[in-house]
């Protein structure tokens, strides 16, 4: 095999470390990758693990790099043991000692193989009787031809500590063949026998070891400190002192070479070489050899004097280090024993706080609360379950019902099932009175909520019972764990106490017990050591951080705990929502049960209102009368409209008390008697339920003081009056018997639409829908009037003719526009006539949309003539193009009369699909901003442009939609105004 590397690290003249070119990538991206995590990972704590790959700081340049644990040491300084490391930088090959604090955990995914691997040169061996500075000279020359060179390696054999054995070249030139020239190394008797080379190689580092420790002084291994100790490769910024070294070993190798060339001429023998000329290029060789050697010896001389003063520094430090131990030794005990002291006062106070921190018990707590005290469903919850069940399916059957026959025998059957209710409905409530649903309630939402300040949000839980019984078992773990910790801790601080009892008593005169103070004070030490070792690990453990399984143990256990609590809450939740029903159905079936409902009252108040309505129209007549008769009198004539008036007015109150008993039905019909209407036909109950409660035969337009509104419209009949102070609109729409059903159901979805929001629906209210028929020769003629308050000059037209509204007063009356389409198109209505006639701002504030034509569908009015305001077309694009209404073209009308109502009079321009040049215009930011978003394919909803910044100060002051205020005279309330 065959590989290109880059040399890193030498350890020898024959051992060095590389790292393969192609590696570049890869080294540069695990760099980044440790200088993000290893600042923020935990420190080694314990023993470590020697197979296990951890970050280390560099202690040159405080990088992070992955290293292994060699060896651990124990140092121990002013009576303190510090635990450092000897460590492996695996990517690099250089070795050093690390405290502790700088060894860190570091992800699984950096648990991948060395970049470096460590070759040996084949066939070379480090000589047995090597001096120091051989070796050292052999490991520098090494250096200068493999450090950050790039080396092709030729791969021989692989021991099994994973060093390769190995040819390696630079440039075509062989450096095993260089290194044995230098004669730093000598080749093997058996180069195959790679054993023998690895345990010679053995006996020689450690010899050299030997000789470094016995007479080298400390700065010898020194020397080469930043070629051989740093932890780069060709592919960092090396430091330039190395690189100058670098750059200096390269020219003497290069020197070197030359030399070699020269001492050896291809083709030329001794024999052809005459003598003088013999002598001569040998005096040259001689000449350039002492040349060489005075360079050397000059280079030795100054290596020299370095070594000196190396040597007088580091024994200047030796004497300082000497006095220091000295000054330690005096103080050492006293030292020793404040440590310790100190160390104990901590773990006193740490004992206090875990003792109040009650580890892992607000979770157990949770836990005894959830399996414990939880509620079970009510036994007689299923059965009422089952019998409400079959007596909706019998109201049900009930209401579809259309046959007299089948109708008692169903109401006979609701009854029975209607006892069977009662019964279980007082089962059910007495057996729930009993349990405490509301505190149970509370308890689980207090529980649930200190759990999620502790824990945060719960997840979704695995439905395993085994998982409260996981966390039970690892918290005794933990717990028996701290117990044994704490014994040890204990019983070592009893013997140190005991020790310093037995001590007093040696040194006391007075005491005549003899003790043997030689013994005791000889194990003083193992005393002292055993009691800080059992304190420093107690105050390692911390209950409170634990690892990732720990954790998982823990979250699985809070999610358990919160599923549970959810899941009871909903059933208290269904227990609580079926017992108010349940109550609700004792109360009304206590007063319903065994007897019918009547409609005598409704009966009665129709009598009443036909009575009335003969008496008016008789007035009626009297007063077209008295009006053509010759004895006209106005004090007469005074008086009959005085009755004429009393009597609308008794009409109207008679009507209202009507609809009061139409709703007390409808409620019946809905909840208990389905079979009302089926029952009494005559009351017109499911019509008046059909149409949302508009629907009125009682009240006739020729009954009400009518003013025909003919300049309005020309299309449909349409009158103005006034009830009880209010004044009102008839609307007329002539309708046949096939499309009748389906006006009151538009008419009543509009009306439910906008009774759910009442003042804040943003729409006009209907007050009143009425139907005359009449026939036509053989045809029915129905005629339906649809009543709705009048607002006279209050349409956009009309004030915008008159006085124009201003940019605030806009933005209020659109903002009240918005929320009546957000209302309509929230109920699922298209309303598709929206136009400056059936917007009206109510004194000038309040936005309300106008009604629009029932008998119409979305498509047909959306295509009227009256979508236009000014020049500009409110059809959005999508509708020219055949698509079908929609709210999208709601809002597109909404924009246009926005665009209207603040461009006033300027000139602006339209596009190919009809939509305004917003960007030409001058307008508001805000306002232009929105219109490009009402004008786009992706236009806003309603309820998006109620949040925009245009209305956020345009809060539209809540007006009760009622008639009779007083405006000027201009355009009145009519939708579908032609000329």
């Amino acid at each position: 095999q065959v590989e290109d590397v880059v040399g890193c690290h030498v350890e020898d003249a024959v051992t060095f470390w590389a790292q393969n070119v192609s590696r570049c990538n890869d080294l540069l991206k695990l760099s980044c990758a440790l200088a993000e995590a290893c600042p923020q990972a935990n420190a080694v704590f314990g023993k470590p693990d020697f197979s296990k790959i951890y970050g280390g700081c560099f202690s040159e340049d405080r990088c992070w790099y992955r290293c292994m644990v060699q060896q651990v040491i124990n140092n121990e300084k002013a009576g303190t043991i510090f635990f450092q490391c000897q460590v492996l930088y695996i990517d690099y090959g250089n070795s050093e000692v690390l405290n502790r604090s700088d060894i860190v955990e570091i992800p699984p995914d950096f648990q991948c193989p060395s970049v470096a691997k460590k070759y040996r040169l084949w066939g070379l061996q480090i000589p047995t009787d090597q001096n120091l500075n051989m070796f050292d000279q052999g490991k520098k020359f090494l250096s200068s031809l493999v450090f950050e060179k790039e080396i092709k390696i030729r791969h021989k054999a692989k021991r099994e500590d994973g060093t390769i054995i190995a040819q390696a070249e630079y440039e075509k030139i062989d450096i095993g063949e260089e290194v044995a020239k230098a004669r730093f190394a000598e080749k093997c008797t058996s180069p195959g026998n790679t054993k023998d080379v690895e345990e010679k190689t053995v006996d020689v580092m450690q010899s050299q070891r030997w000789k470094r420790k016995a007479s080298v002084p400390l700065w010898v291994n020194r020397s080469d400190h930043t070629l051989c100790s740093i932890p780069r490769g060709r592919f960092d910024q090396v430091a330039p002192s190395a690189r100058n070294q670098n750059s200096t070993r390269g020219h003497m190798f290069a020197s070197k070479g030359r030399v070699l060339a020269s001492a050896s001429v291809p083709g030329t023998s001794l024999a052809q070489i005459g003598p003088d000329q013999k002598l001569s290029e040998e005096k040259e060789i001689l000449q350039r050899e002492n040349v060489n050697l005075l360079q050397r010896q000059k280079e030795l001389e100054l290596k020299v004097q370095h070594l000196e003063h190396e040597l007088q520094r580091e024994k200047e430090a030796s004497r300082r280090t000497a006095e220091s131990f000295e000054e330690n030794l005096r103080t050492y005990i006293g030292t020793k024993m404040r440590n310790l002291a100190a160390k104990v006062k901590v773990l006193k106070e740490a004992r206090h706080t875990s003792k109040n921190s009650h580890f892992g018990e607000q979770l157990s707590q949770a836990i005894k609360v959830v399996t414990e005290g939880c509620l079970t469903v009510p036994c007689s919850l299923e059965k009422l379950q089952k019998i409400w069940a079959e007596y909706d399916l019998a109201q049900e059957r009930i209401q579809l019902c259309r046959n007299v026959d089948e109708r008692d025998e169903l109401i006979f059957k609701r009854d029975e099932v209607q006892q069977n209710l009662y019964s279980a409905v007082e089962e059910l409530i007495l057996e729930v009175d009993q349990m405490p649903l509301s505190e149970r309630s509370r308890t689980l939402q207090e529980l649930s909520a200190s759990l999620e300040m502790v824990y945060g949000q719960g997840s979704e839980a695995d439905d395993c019972e085994e998982v409260f019984q996981q966390f039970f078992k690892w918290k005794n773990a933990k717990m028996k764990k701290l117990t044994c910790v704490r014994n040890d801790t204990d019983t070592a601080l009893q013997i140190l106490a005991d020790w310093f009892s037995g001590t007093l008593k040696c040194f006391d005169l007075m005491s005549e017990a003899s003790s043997d103070l030689e013994k005791m004070v000889g194990n003083v030490d193992e005393i002292l050591k055993k009691a800080e070792l059992a304190v420093c690990e107690e105050l390692d453990i911390d209950l409170n951080e634990h690892d990732e399984a720990e954790k998982g143990i823990m979250t699985s256990a809070f999610n358990k705990v919160i599923h549970n609590v959810r899941q009871e809450q909903s059933m208290i939740t269904v227990i609580q929502n079926r017992y108010l029903a349940s109550v609700e159905f004792k109360k009304q079936a206590e007063q319903w049960l065994n007897k019918r409902p009547d409609i005598s009252n409704l009966l009665s108040i129709k009598k009443t209102v036909k009575s009335l309505k003969a008496q008016l129209r008789w007035k009626l007549v009297e007063k077209n009368n008295f009006e053509e008769s010759d004895d006209y009198s106005e004090f007469e004539m005074t008086g009959i409209k005085e009755e004429i008036a009393d009597l609308r007015n008794r009409i109207l109150q008679e009507i209202s008390k009507e609809q009061e008993e139409y709703e007390k039905l409808t409620y019946l019909v809905q909840k208990w008697f389905p079979e009302l209407p089926l029952l009494y036909p005559e009351a017109g109950i499911l019509n008046y339920m059909n149409s949302g409660g508009l629907l009125t035969h009682s009240l006739e337009r020729e009954l009400l003081d009518a003013e025909p509104m003919k300049e309005l419209s020309t299309k449909r009949p349409l009158v103005r009056s006034e009830i009880r102070g209010q004044k009102v609109l008839l609307k007329g729409y002539s309708v046949d018997v096939s499309s009748e059903a389906k006006v009151i159901e538009r008419v009543a979805k509009y009306h439910r639409a906008c009774d759910q929001q009442k003042e804040k629906s943003g729409l006009l209210q209907l007050l009143f829908l009425l139907f005359c028929k009449a026939r036509f020769k053989l045809m029915i003629l129905i005629s339906v009037y649809l009543m709705v308050p009048y607002y006279p000059g209050a349409s956009l037209e009309a004030l915008q003719a008159d006085t124009p509204l201003t940019l605030e007063e806009a933005l209020k009356v659109m903002k009240g526009v918005a929320q009546g389409l957000q209302t309509l198109h929230g109920a699922n209505i298209v309303h598709g006539s929206l136009h400056g006639n059936n917007v009206f701002a109510v004194n000038r504030k309040q936005g309300i949309v106008g009604d629009f034509d029932f008998t119409k569908s979305e498509e047909q009015r959306a295509a009227a003539n009256t979508m236009v305001v000014s020049t500009l077309s409110l059809v959005s694009p999508e509708l020219k193009m055949g698509q079908p209404a929609s709210p999208a073209s709601d809002m597109y009308a909404y924009g246009c009369l926005l665009f209207w109502l603040c461009v006033q009079n300027q000139e602006f321009g339209v596009k190919e699909d009809g939509t305004p040049e917003v960007d030409v215009v001058v307008m508001d930011d805000k306002v232009k901003r929105l219109l490009l978003n009402l004008f786009c394919c992706n236009r806003l909803t309603a309820e998006q442009v109620l949040r925009d910044d245009c209305f956020l100060a345009a809060d539209a002051i809540p007006v009760s939609p009622q008639g009779g205020e007083e405006h000027e005279p201009g355009e009145e309330h009519e939708p579908e105004k032609t000329d």
